[in-house]
């Protein structure tokens, strides 16, 4: 492991301060332009708060921060009801305390499936909202530092096209990276339409939010940029609005084994339906693209249509219709379209 610094933030503005100050001096010592650094790709500066996927990748040299900023103090490990009936979800609010709030079970089933399908126990004790939110591919050529990456070095190239690619991405791929997002909770998410708020390390007063829809970001000929995060800006909160009334909502995954297992197709489902007619229908899906995968072509079919296994059929190719299969993951395309059928089936009996 490389040395870092280690920096323990008594607040927001703290940590932020903190970040830009490393990126400035790193910036200064190197005269080279940070900018295309996200929270995502290399980086001079790293938070840490359960530290699930960050340590083990600095173990693996794939993380190779100059200085580490502990946010475990700070104050976003609560989960709080809003006055228009929506949720705010602190960044700190560990995976297991979220799946089993209340209001959660309550409000937002789909979310406390999609937490409690996650990795085990031990890990999801420790994991948190915003680490979750920024959790890193577990593509083996990513991971291994022998290997073409372009997502952990631009321009290297890409080992998995061609390579071993059963669990990799089939729906938003390119010539450059096929790397797939590996979260459960970031594809409930994104069928709730979360909001994600940002602190701006360039402005440690200033706060901005941005969709789920508009933060993950497709490889193109940047796998390196996952996110639109800037150099050391800190996630605070995810935002949810109010459900709507009547709302059905389920998380299916499907994986090698039971438990502690990645997906390679998922579906989170939330539809309205009334008199057998689907009124209102999101759905996101997982373990099939490079970002979490919000089904739009899908929606259009089953909006206004018979809850029907015909309808279910229609959505599922329409959301698989873009699907661009690798050398080993072809099956990805039938799975993902029976999950899918599936999770509709599940959620309108």
């Amino acid at each position: 492991m490389h040395t870092f610094d280690f920096v323990r933030a008594a607040n927001a503005g703290q940590a932020v301060s903190e970040a830009q100050a490393a990126i400035n001096a790193q910036t200064a010592s190197n005269h080279t332009d940070t900018a295309t650094n996200t929270a995502t790709a290399p980086a001079t500066v790293r938070y840490v708060a359960g530290g699930t996927t960050l340590i083990d990748l600095m173990k693996l040299d794939v993380e190779t921060p100059s200085r580490v900023i502990d946010i475990n103090q700070l104050p976003f490990n609560q989960v709080e009801s809003l006055p228009d009936g929506g949720l705010k979800i602190g960044a700190l609010v560990r995976n297991s305390d979220l799946a089993n709030h209340p209001v959660v079970l309550r409000d937002y089933p789909v979310l406390s499936l999609a937490l409690k399908s996650g990795a085990s126990a031990q890990l999801r004790n420790m994991a948190t909202t915003g680490g979750n939110l920024l959790q890193r591919t577990r593509c083996m050529y990513f991971r291994d530092t022998a290997m073409a990456c372009n997502k952990r070095s631009p321009g290297s190239g890409c080992a998995a096209i061609g390579g071993a690619n059963r669990n990799l991405a089939i729906l938003g791929t390119s010539d450059h990276c096929i790397a797939t997002n590996p979260s459960d909770m970031n594809i409930a998410l994104t069928a709730l339409e979360a909001t994600i708020v940002i602190r701006g390390a360039s402005d440690a007063t200033s706060s901005r939010e941005v969709s789920i829809a508009d933060f993950f970001l497709l490889p193109g000929n940047t796998p390196e940029r996952e996110t639109v995060l800037h150099p050391g800006d800190l996630i605070t909160h995810v935002i949810l609005r109010k459900p709507q009334s009547g709302e059905r909502a389920t998380y299916l995954k499907l994986r090698d084994r039971a438990s502690y297992e990645f997906a390679l197709a998922s579906a989170a489902v939330i539809v309205t339906v009334q008199n057998g007619t689907i009124q209102s229908a999101r759905v996101a899906m997982g373990g099939v693209g490079t970002r979490p995968w919000r089904a739009i072509e899908a929606e259009r079919v089953l909006q206004g249509a018979p809850a029907t296994a015909a309808t279910f059929n229609a959505a599922a190719e329409a959301a698989l219709a873009g699907a661009r299969a690798q050398s080993q993951n072809g099956f990805k395309v039938v799975l993902a379209k029976r999950c899918l059928v599936h999770a509709l089936t599940t959620v309108t009996a």
